[in-house]
């Protein structure tokens, strides 16, 4: 008689979509593919110090609705416009959230927002508003937390980022070692900057492991290592945006023979999830440019139409642009953040 160990605790399976048949249904033009193209050399020459902008990712904390999400595209591409001088702007699109313990886990994972973990829904809707958001005229941004999801969008992706929970993790560095966009490593929930520092010397290096290709089929990828991965500051117990938490930084990046090049999250920790505290923030890291560090690329803030944040009790009458995970400032309050950082651009290369 045989005994079965395995599966024990798998109640059900569905059939994912083939990464290769998405990407044919909703393919990148080439007027898209060049667009995505560009945007990655600018960011690319901004973390190298060559460009003098700063590139701003500015967006909601996680997409629920991309009805909203396009109405703020629109009004982001016009002031993106007005400043492009002097900031490089990258809108946030997320897809994916990581849990402290359990929760919404993002548009890919729950698109109807009632467990129904409709997937093959959730990667057709991030992919079309990906194309969407990069038609207007933006590049994106998004969270890499899934390791096989990238597969499904990554080609429509500028700037990506780490975040500080999966920053240590082993397969996480593996996959930002095979990404064609920067990526940007978060210090960890608890303010430890070595293995952000650690996770972009591992990520610059080539790499073996298992994926899936976009054909479907299990592999073995080898990599060539990511040249343009980066820290970002997100606080911990305390903040890390300041002066001196930026020297300590470079520090520990000039040891580690890694650019010091830094983006700073003016949300999460450095605001104490405040959010009309980022204007504080970018108002302080605004002084550092200001008196000419070249050190900070860039900033991350988390900003959607309407202010705050609100739960999901009934999803057909929940508040138009209000996020439903972390809080966000309003869209007034980014223009007060964005409009600061232009300014503090056009100062630093008066200062020389």
């Amino acid at each position: 008689m045989s005994i079965n160990t395995d599966d024990l605790r798998i109640r059900n399976l569905r059939e994912l979509v083939v990464p290769e048949s998405l990407i044919a249904q909703l393919p990148a033009e080439a007027i898209l593919a060049e667009h995505v193209t560009a945007s990655r050399s600018v960011i690319q020459s901004i973390l190298e110090q060559a460009d003098d902008r700063l590139v701003v990712v500015v967006g909601p904390c996680s997409i629920h609705d991309p009805e909203a999400a396009i109405d703020y595209a629109a009004r982001l591409k016009t002031l993106a416009d007005e400043i492009a001088e002097d900031i490089f702007v990258v809108m946030r699109v997320y897809f994916e959230k990581p849990r402290t313990t359990v929760g919404w886990k993002g548009l890919i994972n729950d698109p109807h927002l009632n467990d129904s973990f409709d997937v093959n829904e959730g990667l057709r809707r991030a992919r079309q508003l990906l194309l969407d958001i990069n038609a207007v005229g933006l590049p994106t941004a998004t969270e890499y937390l899934d390791l096989i999801s990238p597969q499904y969008i990554a080609d429509l992706i500028s700037w990506g980022a780490i975040g500080a929970r999966t920053t240590e993790s082993q397969s996480h560095r593996e996959l930002a070692s095979g990404l064609s966009c920067p990526v940007g490593f978060k210090n960890g929930t608890g303010g430890n900057i070595q293995i952000a520092v650690d996770a972009i010397g591992a990520a610059r290096n080539s790499h073996h492991f298992l994926s899936v290709t976009k054909g479907g089929r299990s592999a073995i990828f080898e990599t060539t290592g990511n040249p343009y991965c980066h820290l970002i500051l997100r606080g911990g117990p305390q903040p890390n945006y300041d002066m001196f938490s930026v020297d300590d930084a470079c520090a520990m990046l000039a040891k580690a023979k890694l650019p010091e090049s830094i983006m700073i999250d003016a949300s999460h920790a450095n605001s104490r999830k405040q959010p009309a505290r980022q204007i504080a923030v970018a108002e302080d890291i605004a002084s550092q440019v200001e008196r000419g560090d070249r050190r900070i690329v860039g900033l991350m803030l988390e900003s959607f139409i309407e202010a705050g944040r609100q739960d999901v009790v009934d999803k057909d009458k929940l508040v138009y642009g209000q996020s439903i995970t972390d809080p966000c400032m309003d869209w007034e309050q980014t223009l007060v953040a964005l409009q600061i950082l232009s300014r503090a651009v056009r100062q630093r290369r008066k200062t020389g």
